[in-house]
């Protein structure tokens, strides 16, 4: 048997048990709204039996471990789901830039989005589709009064005003490629910076629980949430290393090891400007295929890239075709050869200054000396209708709308699969909170359970104190 002794430390690791969960209860609590926290519960085993006559009697109940409850399935998934969330994350934001770059609100059909740039007077890409019409409209107007001086400035300011956008679009979309490498080289700052995070979170991990035996769980919290930030960065593998670290991988290269960082990441130009990412110690290329920096890399490498590709083949095929015309006209004074653009890409597409500084020297007619010949002016008028080889023998403003709508396209498969990982990643957030998550209504059940489960082990030692008082008076 127990005897009065035994049952008072019965009741005393009683106490102790009861007064560890309320603990725990008020740590759950207390982070209820710590979105990084996974609830804790305390594991309660039954005491050391001892041997009687009449079999084994139980000596009450203690704590084993305070228990962390996640779900390794569910970090794993939501770790996956992250690095997915992020790679559409920053492809859509780099996207939207284009489209306010671009001065588009961008449709997925092409005379669409050819007919909405046509409607909008501001902005670069939204005026551009109506200034290359406005060209060819004053090469007509130009045709039905070729000695006209005030019809040759309207001609030139319309070209000037086109070539401006042109330089201007160029120029912006050229800035948001170099903004999108500013924002490659953040993210593997912070990559990083989260890699020597989770180094250092395994050493004091396993520090914590070398030396008292428990798990460590308000740290292992902690490192979840770094290596979710990582992925949502770069997709990553883990793997368990030993004394509870946890061993982080990005394409196949193992970046920490326990608490060592055996190498990080860089940005390097891997030629034309086109800046990748890297180990920095081994010079490996890294293949990174998801979270922000990947899909930095395939918004700038893809839409953004074939974007700037069509307009500078858009503003080239514009000079080739209009100067191979202008050329052979004469101009008011007789002169000729003269050509009317200058630049061979969407950056440096420019009117000949010398037409703008004296509108006689615009080459429209089709004859030396005869000012009412038209000639040349109608070819040009008629350049707009035209199927150009250089574009897909599409005409200009259809190369331009095709542009355009197949950037719309590029935004518009990214936002819906934007919509859908947000419903993935909720479900999977929902899923690991009915395991992780701290429930107020639980929390404070168990808070008055242990509550009173201490008030009876009080009562319990209260009672034997009471009898071994009335043991130790039983001779007086």
């Amino acid at each position: 048997m127990l005897g009065l002794f035994g049952t008072l430390n019965l009741g005393a690791r009683s106490l102790q048990t009861q007064q560890l969960g309320v603990e725990v209860a008020g740590h759950n609590l207390a982070n209820v709204n710590n979105p990084d926290y996974s609830r804790q519960r305390v594991d309660i085993d039954t005491s050391f039996a001892i041997p009687t006559p009449i079999g084994p009697q139980g000596t009450g109940a203690s704590v084993v471990a305070i228990q962390q409850m996640r779900s390794a399935l569910l970090d794993g998934q939501l770790q996956s789901e992250l690095s997915v969330s992020g790679y559409l994350d920053a492809q859509q934001q780099a996207l939207q830039s284009v489209q306010a770059n671009l001065g588009e609100q961008l449709n997925s059909q092409a005379n669409s989005a050819e007919s909405t740039a046509a409607s909008q007077g501001v902005g670069g890409g939204a005026a551009l589709a109506a200034s290359i019409g406005d060209l060819f409209n004053s090469f007509q107007s130009l045709a039905t009064d070729p000695a006209s001086l005030a019809e040759r400035q309207v001609l030139l300011l319309k070209a000037q005003t086109l070539a401006t956008q042109f330089n201007q679009v160029s120029k912006r979309l050229g800035d948001l490629s170099n903004s999108l490498n500013t924002s490659l080289a953040s993210d593997v700052s912070d990559a990083n910076q989260l890699l020597a995070s989770i180094a250092q979170l395994n050493n004091e991990i396993a520090n914590s629980e070398n030396a008292t035996g428990g798990k460590a769980n308000d740290l292992r919290d902690e490192r979840e949430a770094k290596i979710e930030a990582l992925s949502k960065i770069v997709n990553i593998s883990l793997s368990n290393g030993t004394g509870g670290a946890i061993d982080v991988a990005v394409a196949g290269t193992t970046l920490v090891s326990g608490n060592q960082v055996l190498d990080t990441m860089q940005v390097f130009d891997a030629g034309a400007g086109q800046m990748l990412v890297r180990t920095a110690v081994g010079g490996n290329p890294l293949n990174v295929t998801g979270g922000s920096i990947a899909g930095t890399i395939t918004a700038r490498d893809g839409p953004l890239a074939s974007l700037r590709t069509s307009l500078d083949t858009l503003a080239a095929n514009l000079v080739t075709e209009v100067n191979a015309v202008h050329t052979g006209g004469f101009s008011l004074t007789g002169s000729t050869g003269a050509n009317f653009f200058n630049g061979t890409s969407a950056a440096t597409i420019q009117l000949n200054q010398a037409l703008l500084s004296n509108p006689a020297l615009v080459q429209a007619s089709g004859t030396a000396g005869a000012a009412g010949d038209n000639q040349t002016m109608l070819a040009l008028a008629q350049l707009a209708n035209k199927n150009i080889a250089g574009l897909g023998n599409q005409t200009f403003s259809q190369n331009y709308g095709q542009t355009v709508a197949a950037l719309g396209q590029s935004l518009s498969s990214i936002n819906d699969q934007s919509g859908t990982q947000q419903v993935v990643e909720a479900m999977l957030r929902s899923q690991r909170d009915s395991v992780s998550g701290v429930s107020l209504d639980e929390e404070m059940t168990d808070l008055v359970k242990f509550q009173r489960a201490y008030q009876a082990s009080a009562r319990l030692i209260t009672t034997v104190d009471t009898m071994l008082d009335t043991v130790v008076n039983l001779k007086r």
